[in-house]
């Protein structure tokens, strides 16, 4: 397990986190056995239509939530907190230099195909990431490229060596990870839902590392679709696109609390409106991410409005590639300065939400008042436009629809009230607009088409990495920079293994970020999710990573 002193130290800095649900917790908890049935169905509306259930080739949260409830880590967090917990792993412990880690593992536990989880299938797990071929498929593992920076042999973004370097299976319950160089995002980073453990029997027969590229467009293999096969307490049955469902069954020979639903399903409703529509018509139980002026509406139609703390970024990214001028850093620094971010916390996002001057929220370690700020001041960003030699500026500005994230609720509106403060200032603004899983992400985090973008993070972890790492750890074409003083002072930071210097060293590397201006920082707010009174035991969490075998309905 963790040392003492290191678990003690993370335990107070997620104080703020956990204290904050602890109401909404013991109210979970004074209900817990009450209402429900064996032979019930839990329908939850989804805001947007996963990629697919292989949880390596995803990293959005539509994706994860059906993901989440059919596979298990190594680790977890505790429900309701970013405290790191046993999920697979019953035990782990670090080796003095911190490149091996060593796992005990959960015994009695099948994977949903009925074959034995064990050491050899964690190992057969982190050799298939590492060992990935082609371009396309090394491309779509963009949480293990930030994690392990490189692969066997790099075809794809990752350009970096690799943090991985083998897995021992030192009998069926113990495994050995080790690492070529000391990593300060681990052990929370084995928690991630990317790293979710599969079948090797599965992933063999349903060929689930071929992945393959057309154009912008790629095709996922039948284990991705079709197939995924964990160890949760839910179970993949069918994804119905023409109706647009995705079922689970509850999985009766899982080894932990059994699901209290005998199914789940998610039931994909792009818009907001006709999500709320189907909770009041009762054809869904829940759904999240609410608009926030519907809150006391939806209280006083007898719903639960249940509030998560703060735990995202909103940002506007800039991509540096296409339009030379935006390599100019006076022009990035006028454009934060013409972005009125207070107006933006008050009249798009929910009710908590507070302006950002930097990419970490202000409950993670690493946080700092040091960093540069650029305040809303439309004079000061027309005045360096033309020391810039940049008034006439014209940005393609790339906004997702179909699509509601933890932190922009209604990308569209925020977007628009982005672009009329830019135009306030003199730059033109050609708003394209995309379905977030029908091009947005590919054309803008992967071919890079545009100036602008509007794009968010929810931390995974309580660390500053798995935030301003995840973004300017390495080139991106989401960004289009090349910075090695970044890129360096990011890499000294996640080498930290005590938390007095990572919190140093990443104070250090936001201070830079905030001089550089690769993207602009927008908010962090606190999203809700909102089920009917009568669903119980369903626990909210600052991760947004809430897993469903607990609810009952009543």
């Amino acid at each position: 397990m963790l040392p003492q002193r290191v678990a003690r130290l993370r335990r107070l800095a997620l104080i703020g986190l956990t204290g904050a649900l602890a109401v909404a917790m013991s109210a979970c908890a004074s209900e817990r056995g009450s209402g429900g049935g064996a032979d019930q169905t839990f329908v939850f509306g989804a805001a947007g239509a996963p990629k697919n259930f292989d949880p390596i080739f995803n990293d959005d949260g539509e994706s994860f939530r059906p993901a989440r409830q059919m596979f298990d880590t190594l680790v977890t967090y505790k429900p309701g907190t970013t405290e790191l917990v046993g999920d697979l792993a019953t035990a782990w412990t670090p080796s003095a230099d911190g490149k091996a880690w060593t796992f005990t593992l959960r015994q009695g536990v099948k994977f949903h195909d009925g074959t034995p989880f064990n050491a050899a299938a964690v190992c057969f797990n982190f050799d298939r990431w590492y060992n990935m071929k082609g371009a396309a498929a090394q491309s779509q593992m963009i949480y293990y490229g930030d994690v392990f920076e490189g692969f066997a042999k790099n075809e794809g973004d990752a350009t970096g060596s690799p943090v991985y370097k083998s897995c021992e299976a030192k009998d069926d319950f113990t495994a050995v990870i080790n690492l070529n160089k000391a990593k300060g995002a681990f052990p929370d980073a084995f928690g991630l839902t990317s790293l979710s453990i599969s079948s090797p029997d599965a992933l063999k027969k349903y060929d689930a590392d071929n992945v393959t590229q057309s154009g912008d467009s790629f095709t996922y293999p039948a284990y991705a679709n079709e197939h995924p096969t964990g160890t949760g307490p839910y179970k993949f049955e069918s994804y119905d696109k023409t109706n647009k469902t995705i079922t689970l069954v509850r999985n009766d020979d899982y080894w932990g609390e059994k699901a209290k639903t005998a199914k789940l399903i998610f039931k994909i409703i792009e818009d907001e409106n006709a999500r709320k529509q189907e909770l009041a018509a009762g054809t869904i139980d829940g759904y999240d991410f609410p608009s926030p002026a519907d809150y006391n509406s939806l209280k006083d139609a007898g719903n639960q409005v249940l509030i998560r703390p703060a735990f995202n970024i909103l940002y506007l990214g800039i991509n540096q590639k296409n339009n030379p001028k935006l390599q100019d850093v006076r022009v990035r620094k006028a454009i934060e300065y013409a972005i009125n971010k207070d107006q933006l916390a008050k009249n798009k996002l929910p009710s908590g939400a507070y302006a950002q001057t930097q990419f970490l929220p202000n409950n993670v370690p690493g946080y700092t008042d040091s960093v540069e700020k650029h305040s809303y001041d439309p004079n000061q960003a027309k005045q360096l436009l033309q020391q810039a030699g940049a008034s006439d500026l014209t940005l393609n500005f790339y906004v997702p629809t179909e699509v509601t994230r933890p932190y922009m609720p209604n990308p569209v509106d925020i977007g628009g009230a982005i672009a009329d403060d830019l135009k306030a200032v003199g730059i033109k603004v050609n708003i394209v607009q995309e379905p977030w899983n029908g091009g947005y992400k590919d054309d803008v985090q992967k071919a890079g088409k545009q100036d602008l973008h509007l794009l968010g993070w929810t931390g995974d972890y309580a660390d500053a990495g798995n935030f301003v790492g995840t973004f300017f750890g390495r080139q991106k074409a989401e960004f289009g920079f090349d910075n090695a003083q970044i890129f360096s002072a990011l890499s000294n930071a996640d080498a930290q293994v005590t938390p007095d210097a990572k919190k140093s060293a990443y104070e250090q590397a936001s201070v830079l970020i905030s001089q550089y201006v690769p993207a602009v920082p927008l908010t962090s707010s606190p999203p809700a999710i909102v089920v009917k009174n009568n669903i119980h035991n369903l626990i909210p969490t600052p991760l947004t990573d809430e897993r469903f075998y607990t609810v009952t309905k009543g």
